[in-house]
C-alpha cells in the first residue's frame, strides 16, 4: 500500500510538472507569437485586405527568397495556391528567385521547376521588363528585402519594374517590407547624375531611410512615371525600428549578407570596396570584418575605440579571405561590435574607417577611379586622397542632403513617427510624361505622350486639347503633342491636366557617339555605345547578317574617326566587325555578324546604348 501511494505521488508531481512546463511551453511560444507579430508584412496584408486589387487580373511577381510571410512561407507558393491570384510569371534580381547565385553573376531566365512558371532575368542583359515577358502580365507585384543602402542593387530592380510598368501600361504593387537599418537616418551624399551607373535617373543618398514602398511612391511622382502603383503597407512598423525590434525572421538577402548585424554595417563598410582595403568578403563576417594585408590590427582598434564613434566598438581581428580580393592571404584588421544599432552614423564609420587605415599606412592605399560611383560624389574621392578630415568631408554635402530631406523624401513617408514639419503621404494621381529619357539635338522633333491615374487607381480620361504646356528655358516648344528642339540648352517640358501636373527635363545639344566598345562574356558579346547623354530616339534594323543602328542628329566625337570606320570584335561567335559612319543626318553603325541572325537584349544605362547579342 505504501508503494501504491509513493507510486500515485509520484505520478501526481510528474502531472504537476508536465502541466507547468506545458503552461511554460504555451506562454514562451505566445510570446514568441507576440514577436512574430509586432509587424506584418505587406505580402500578409496584400492577401488579407487587397486580393480585390488582382481580381481577374494575370500578376507577374518579382521577388526572391526574402519575399517570405512571417511563417518563412514563400510568396511564390502564397500566391500559386491562392484560389483568387492568377500567377503567371515570376522575376529575379541579382541572385535570383532562389538567392543561388553569386553578387554580379548573370542569371539567365528559365523555367521553375515547382511551379512551371516562367522565370525571367532581371538582372545581367536585361534589367527592365521587356514587352515580351510581360504579355502574359496585368500587374507585377514587389517583393524583395531591402537594407537601405543605395547601391544595394534590389531597389533599381524596382526603379526598372516602375518603368517598365509605366512604359507597357501595367500595374504595379508593392508589397512593403522594413528598412533593416531604420527609417529616420538619412546620410551621405546625394548623387550626382555624374556618377551613375546600374542607378540610372534614381538618385539618392548613401543612406536613404525609407522603405521599398516610399521609394516607389517618390519615384512615381518625382519622375513623373505616371504608374499606376499600389503600396501593401505594413502593420505595425515604426519609423525608429531596426529589423531586430520587428520580430520577423530574418532570410539573408543576397549570399554576402548573411544576418541583420552584416545588414546593419554593410551601407557603411561598403564605403571600403573600390579602394585597397577589404570588406570582409570571402570570410564568415563580411562587412563586419574589415582591413588589409598590412595593416596592424591592434594599432587600428585602438586608434578607431579613440575616436568615439557612436553605437559600435572596435577589437583586432586577423582573417584569411577563401576568395575574392586578397584569397588565401593573412589579412590584418578589425572586427566591428555592434552596441547600438540606432546610434550608428555609417557613413561616418565607413568614412573614418578608410581615414585611418590609409594613415596607418598611406603607401599601401589606392583607390579605384569608380570610387566616385559608389559614394556618389565626384569630388569625395580627391578629399579622401588629400586626408581631408572626415567631419570636413561629411559638411561639404549636408546642405544639399539636408534640401533634400525636406523638399523631396519627407514628402513621401507612410509610417510614423514623421519628422518635424512633415506629413504622412496622402494618396494622389500620378501622372507621367512619356518618353521618360527625354533629349533632342536642334531641329529635331520628339513625339510626347501623357497618361495618368486619380487617387484610386482609376485611368484619366486624357483629351490632347486640354493638355497644358510650357516649355522653360527657350530651348524649344510642343504643338501638336510634339516637342520641337530649336536652342541648345537644359530646361523642362511641363504638362497639366486637371489638377495633375508632370514635368520632364529634357537636354537640347547635338547628340555625339563618343566610342564604341566591346566585351566577350561566356554567353554573349557585349556592344556598348557611349553617348554624350541619353537617347531613346534611335532605330535597330535587323537585316541577314547584319544589325543596324541608326541614331538620327548624332555627330561622331572623341575616340572615334571623324570620318567613321571599322572596329574589329575579336574572340566573338557572333560578331566579326563593326563599320560606323554618317549618312543623311543619321549616325549608323554596322553590326556584321558571323551568322545570319542573332538573339540580343538591350539593357538599359545612362549616356549608352547597349547590346548584348546572345552565344
Amino acid at each position: 500500500m505504501k508503494n501504491i501511494k509513493s507510486f500515485i505521488t509520484v505520478v501526481a508531481f510528474m502531472l504537476v510538472t508536465t502541466s507547468l512546463i506545458t503552461i511554460s511551453s504555451a506562454e514562451e511560444n505566445n510570446n514568441v507569437t507576440k514577436k512574430k507579430s509586432s509587424v506584418t508584412p505587406g505580402i500578409e496584408i496584400f492577401l488579407e485586405d487587397h486580393i480585390d486589387w488582382v481580381k481577374d487580373k494575370k500578376v507577374g511577381l518579382i521577388t526572391n527568397p526574402t519575399g517570405v510571410d512571417r511563417n518563412l512561407v514563400s510568396d511564390i507558393d502564397l500566391l500559386y495556391n491562392h484560389s483568387e491570384v492568377n500567377l503567371t510569371a515570376l522575376f529575379g534580381p541579382e541572385h535570383g528567385i532562389r538567392g543561388d547565385q553569386e553578387a554580379g553573376e548573370y542569371v539567365d531566365s528559365y523555367v521553375d521547376e515547382k511551379t512551371g512558371l516562367p522565370v525571367y532575368s532581371l538582372y545581367g542583359p536585361t534589367w527592365k521588363p521587356t514587352e515580351e515577358m510581360l504579355e502574359n502580365v496585368d500587374v507585377l507585384l514587389f517583393d524583395i528585402q531591402d537594407i537601405g543602402s543605395n547601391v544595394y542593387t534590389y531597389i533599381y530592380t524596382l526603379g526598372f519594374a516602375m518603368e517598365a510598368a509605366a512604359e507597357f501600361d501595367k500595374e504595379l504593387i508593392v508589397l512593403d517590407r522594413p528598412n533593416p537599418i531604420g527609417g529616420e537616418k538619412v546620410e551621405g551624399p546625394l548623387r550626382s547624375e555624374s556618377t551613375v551607373s546600374f542607378m540610372g535617373r534614381f538618385l539618392l543618398p548613401v543612406r536613404h531611410g525609407m522603405t521599398v514602398g516610399e521609394l516607389a511612391t517618390m519615384w512615381n511622382h518625382e519622375y513623373s512615371m505616371g504608374v499606376n502603383l499600389k503600396v501593401a503597407k505594413m502593420k505595425g512598423w515604426k519609423r525608429s525600428m531596426h529589423f531586430e525590434d520587428t520580430g520577423l525572421p530574418w532570410v539573408m538577402t543576397s549570399p554576402n549578407i548573411p544576418t541583420k548585424e552584416t545588414a546593419y554595417l554593410y551601407t557603411g563598410t561598403e564605403l571600403l570596396d573600390d579602394t585597397s582595403l577589404s570588406t570582409g568578403l570571402g570570410t564568415t563576417k563580411p562587412f563586419e570584418l574589415v582591413g588589409a594585408p598590412w595593416i596592424n590590427g591592434e594599432a587600428l582598434a585602438e586608434e578607431m575605440n579613440s575616436r568615439d564613434l557612436a553605437g559600435v566598438t572596435f577589437r583586432p581581428a586577423y582573417f584569411t579571405p577563401m576568395f575574392g580580393k586578397y584569397e588565401g592571404e593573412l589579412v590584418g584588421g578589425v572586427q566591428i561590435h555592434i552596441d547600438e544599432p540606432s546610434a550608428i552614423n555609417l557613413v561616418s564609420l565607413g568614412l573614418n574607417l578608410v581615414d585611418a587605415m590609409r594613415d596607418q599606412n598611406p603607401e599601401e592605399f589606392e583607390m579605384t577611379p569608380s570610387y566616385a560611383n559608389l559614394i556618389g560624389d565626384p569630388d569625395v574621392p580627391e578629399m579622401i586622397l588629400d586626408n581631408e578630415p572626415v567631419n570636413r568631408i561629411i559638411s561639404s554635402w549636408e546642405d544639399e542632403l539636408n534640401n533634400w530631406i525636406v523638399d523631396v523624401r519627407n514628402n513621401y513617408l507612410l509610417y510614423n513617427p514623421y519628422p518635424e514639419d512633415a506629413e504622412p503621404y496622402k494618396e494622389r494621381g500620378a501622372l507621367g510624361i512619356f518618353p521618360l529619357d527625354l533629349a533632342a539635338s536642334p531641329g529635331e522633333m520628339v513625339e510626347l505622350t501623357i497618361k495618368g491615374f486619380d487617387k484610386n487607381g482609376e485611368r484619366l480620361d486624357i483629351k490632347p486639347k486640354d493638355i497644358e504646356w510650357e516649355v522653360t528655358n527657350d530651348i524649344g516648344y510642343v504643338e501638336d503633342g510634339n516637342f520641337y528642339a530649336t536652342s541648345g540648352g537644359i530646361g523642362e517640358v511641363v504638362a497639366t491636366y486637371d489638377d495633375f501636373t508632370a514635368s520632364r527635363t529634357v537636354e537640347v545639344s547635338a547628340t555625339r557617339v563618343e566610342n564604341i566598345r566591346y566585351g566577350i562574356h561566356s554567353n554573349y558579346s557585349r556592344i556598348v555605345v557611349d553617348l554624350n547623354k541619353t537617347v531613346n530616339h534611335y532605330e535597330v534594323e535587323e537585316v541577314t547578317g547584319k544589325l543596324l543602328l541608326k541614331i538620327p542628329y548624332a555627330e561622331i566625337g572623341r575616340e572615334l574617326n571623324d570620318e567613321g570606320g571599322t572596329i574589329l570584335v575579336e574572340n566573338s561567335p557572333v560578331i566579326n566587325h563593326i563599320d560606323y559612319y554618317l549618312k543623311d543626318e543619321m549616325f549608323i553603325s554596322e553590326f556584321n555578324l558571323k551568322v545570319d541572325k542573332v538573339d540580343y537584349e538591350r539593357p538599359d544605362y545612362a549616356g549608352r546604348i547597349v547590346f548584348d547579342l546572345r552565344h
